[in-house]
């Protein structure tokens, strides 16, 4: 498995006894939560806060629930099909954290392909998306995961992604510009090497 593989991938832990995936540490989030609102000058025994890090720990558990998962596994069924033309499927809605702060970033996936003889269904597109955003993430290694895993598991002739995200690192904290959007994208294959195949997509894209 190469290093892109791997980073999409991203294998399971084992538990303590090298039985399998390891959940998510409840007790342990709860203990650091606990910690955190001390370091911060709060009771974490006041009412508003007693069942806060029970909270925390289960949300954890939610946004990051893909950090266990493979979406390769997602992209298993395909479908023979002639089919030749562009596959976009616009506006995939996803919610991420920004790794650098923990803070929410979330926006919209546009996913696009050039069939090779093989189609996939269209809401596993979607849930690939979902599985990427579930973990610590940056845009741009999302976008270049997402658009690396679809080259590696269906073998298109081409692969075009485009993110375009809010992150709340830059609305609510530091700088605090809350009308930036960040937009990125990833070329493969013949949306890299035609300009005007890529330019057909990005047109789609806007309308």
């Amino acid at each position: 498995m190469n290093e892109t593989n791997r980073q999409t991938a991203r294998p399971s832990t084992t538990d303590r006894n090298g039985q399998g995936p390891a959940v998510v540490d409840h007790a342990r989030i709860e203990a650091a939560v606990r910690e955190i609102l001390l370091a911060v000058g709060e009771d974490p025994d006041r009412e508003g806060l007693l069942e806060t890090p029970a909270r925390v720990a289960r949300m954890y558990a939610e946004i990051f629930s893909g950090i266990h998962a493979d979406p390769r596994e997602l992209l298993g069924t395909t479908f023979t099909q002639k089919y030749d033309e562009m596959v976009v499927v616009r506006d995939i809605r996803f919610d991420s954290v920004c790794e650098h702060h923990l803070l929410p970033f979330m926006g919209k996936a546009h996913v696009a392909y050039l069939p090779n003889g093989k189609i996939v269904g269209l809401s596993k597109l979607a849930r690939v998306v979902e599985v990427l955003s579930r973990r610590p993430q940056v845009q741009e290694r999302m976008t270049e995961e997402l658009a690396d895993l679809l080259m590696q598991e269906l073998e298109p002739r081409g692969v075009g992604i485009v993110l375009e995200a809010t992150h709340t690192c830059m609305t609510i904290r530091g700088i605090r510009k809350p009308d930036s959007l960040c937009a990125t994208s990833a070329m493969r294959g013949v949306f890299r090497e035609n300009a005007m195949t890529r330019s057909e997509l990005l047109g789609l894209l806007k309308g």
